[in-house]
């Protein structure tokens, strides 16, 4: 009847408490939620839950997909969650625990605010099992949940490995070392060097490292299987085809298995799904034991690479780090190609909990006596000092990323009187570590003033307009001013489809799409944008014309391999792409009331499914 701060290495078996509670409540006729930050993680417990309790006692609610929703274990992403307890859904009424997998992320500066709000709305019969491989703060975070839910919060901290993990460095020049060994060599780089008594002297640029030696180098130490972890999906295929070109790590009868493996997998697989380059690749690639894994990959292609990961017929895998949250599969050795990437914003080195995220994957339990991180190291840039800090050990606390959101202003409002408001507004973590309430409330009341201004609320009071985006999560005020308003009467469902790809896209410069298909439905659409005062300022919606290309097949319902042509989406990109118009379209759909708009939402619904049949999204 406790909450529960769980805070122990990976492979320490933290999972084993979540699955008696699901196991406990189950026979008790309780509903168990289990959350995760991303939907791999989501997709993948679904899959183990279903293999453990049947598929009729699990659902699974990501948005955009939603299985069996009213099953006795539902898994689902933090989001689907908060934004249940936001708006009060019956659903939850049933609940004995939620179980936040990796909470930690509530440090996350773009999501973290979703896991303080899952907590603060949480109705009072909840109780949560929180679980982390690090959270040095957890007295403090557990102190929070138990001030704001009134609640005993059990601390179980631990924090020896079951498999010992030994850090190291790769250097071009010295090859497997310490971080003290590298900076010494890092010294002389700033003299230079004399190349016969008559020659001036030269400043000569440190070796590139390359990836082919640290796997050669890893192998003789057999430090394989090897997940090589690189922060960029398109240099992780580039690399594994590099090393493909130079070794095989498979023998005869490994080989034969893999093949064996593939073939079945790929039987009833469409053959224009096969001829995919990402898919032609990986079949070139695995009966070598060398294979990639990224978002950007389809799930059927995803699930072949687990597969034969899990069978140990990979003994190395170019990944990105969603690997290290999603799939619970650890190998002997984890390699970083850097411990600097993009975040979305800037270049930065990873932080200790990113760091021990990734590198707590090195190491079988029951296998490996140990396991091995290795970071590869660029004497010319890397700032080793730095570097120390963070993969030393992880001390860094979790700290509040609350923010409010429009939504969150109007549930509050709709769903508690005045006095309650200002109690849930102090309920934050961040209020909670800085005593500091005054910024927050000076936020509510700006943010109120403005939805008194737009219409959303009436002295106080929830408007129609208002009630509209109570179940609207992303975008809110964009999506209340079209479609909670009469501005979406007479829009057709190409004109529907083209509002809500251009609200989930997001422009970079690595993206092409075909050119413009000019039409009078978009010259009436952008038209009428340009005349509404509020969206006309919207710089999501100046992407319509350009998203035409794209809309325009999705429209007519071609098939997902079609669409591959009219933009240069990887096929999980598009295919994600495609789901998150699903999600906003369904959550138009559940907030308004207008019997056409429901009927012109199941029609743009019903086109994107077509696009999508045969595509395996889970």
């Amino acid at each position: 009847g406790s909450n529960l701060l769980v805070c122990t290495p990976t492979a320490s078996g933290k999972t084993l408490i979540a699955d008696y509670i699901i196991n406990r409540d189950l026979k008790e006729g309780k509903r168990v939620v289990y959350t995760a930050p991303i939907k791999a993680l989501s997709n993948q417990k679904y899959q183990d839950f279903v293999s453990d309790y049947g598929s009729a006692n699990v659902g699974l609610l990501t948005g955009d997909i939603v299985i069996n929703p009213t099953a006795p274990i539902l898994i689902m992403t933090a989001e689907v969650y908060r934004n249940m307890v936001v708006v009060q859904d019956s659903c939850v009424d049933a609940v004995s625990y939620v179980i936040f997998d990796e909470i930690h992320y509530i440090s996350d500066r773009d999501r973290g605010h979703i896991w303080e709000e899952s907590i603060i709305f949480s109705p009072q019969h909840v109780r949560f099992i929180c679980l982390s491989a690090t959270v040095p703060n957890a007295g403090e975070f557990a102190g929070w949940i138990s001030h704001v839910k009134k609640h005993k919060v059990v601390c179980v901290l631990h924090e020896k490995r079951p498999v010992p993990l030994q850090r190291s460095f790769y250097d071009a020049e010295l090859g497997i070392a310490s971080l003290e060994d590298i900076q010494e060599v890092q010294k002389l780089d700033k003299y230079p060097k004399y190349r016969g008594s008559y020659k001036k002297a030269q400043k000569q640029k440190p070796k590139q490292v390359s990836h082919i030696d640290v796997v050669r180098d890893i192998k003789d130490s057999e430090g394989l299987p090897a997940l090589y972890f690189v922060f960029s999906r398109v240099d992780a295929q580039r690399k594994a085809k590099d090393l493909g070109k130079k070794h095989s790590f498979l023998n005869k009868e490994e080989r034969e298995e893999s093949i064996r493996h593939i073939r079945s997998h790929f039987k009833d697989v469409d053959e224009r799904l096969q001829s995919l380059d990402s898919a032609r690749l990986l079949r070139q690639l695995l009966p070598k034991g060398i294979g990639f894994h990224h978002a950007g990959l389809l799930p059927v292609l995803k699930h072949l690479v687990e597969g034969l990961f899990a069978k140990k017929l990979i003994h190395v895998l170019f990944t990105t780090e969603t690997f290290a949250v999603g799939i619970n599969m650890p190998a002997r050795t984890v390699v970083f190609n850097s411990l600097r990437k993009f975040d979305g914003i800037e270049f930065r080195y990873l932080n200790s909990k990113e760091y021990f995220q990734l590198a707590g994957r090195a190491g079988r339990r029951g296998i490996d006596d140990f396991g091995r991180a290795i970071a590869v190291i660029n004497r010319r840039f890397d700032d080793v000092k730095k570097i120390r800090r963070f993969t030393g050990k992880d001390a860094l606390p979790i700290k509040s990323q609350f923010k409010l959101s429009y939504n969150t202003v109007l549930n509050l409002i709709a769903c508690h009187p005045p006095e309650k408001v200002r109690v849930v507004l102090e309920s934050n973590f961040y209020t909670y570590q800085r005593r500091n309430t005054a910024g927050i409330h000076q936020r509510y009341d700006k943010m109120s003033a403005t939805l008194e201004k737009m219409g959303y609320l009436s002295k106080g009071n929830l408007t129609e307009k208002g009630h509209f985006i109570r179940n609207i999560f992303v975008d809110e005020l964009v999506t209340g001013e079209i479609f909670g308003t009469e501005f979406f009467h007479g829009l057709s469902k190409y004109q529907i489809l083209l509002i809500t790809a251009a609200l989930v896209y997001e422009p970079r410069a690595t993206v092409k799409i075909a050119p413009p298909i000019g039409s009078k439905e978009v010259k009436e659409l952008v038209r009428k944008i340009g005349n509404n005062s509020y969206l006309r300022r919207i710089k999501k919606l100046k992407n319509i014309i350009t998203l035409t290309a794209l809309v325009k097949p999705i429209n007519q319902e071609e098939d997902f391999i079609s669409l591959l042509d009219h933009i240069n989406f990887l096929e999980g990109d598009l295919m994600r792409f495609l789901r998150q118009m699903i999600d906003r379209l369904q959550q138009i759909r559940k907030a308004t009331t207008d019997e056409v708009l429901t009927d012109v939402i199941n029609q743009c619904t019903e086109s994107i499914d077509t696009c999508l049949e045969g595509i395996e999204v889970i």
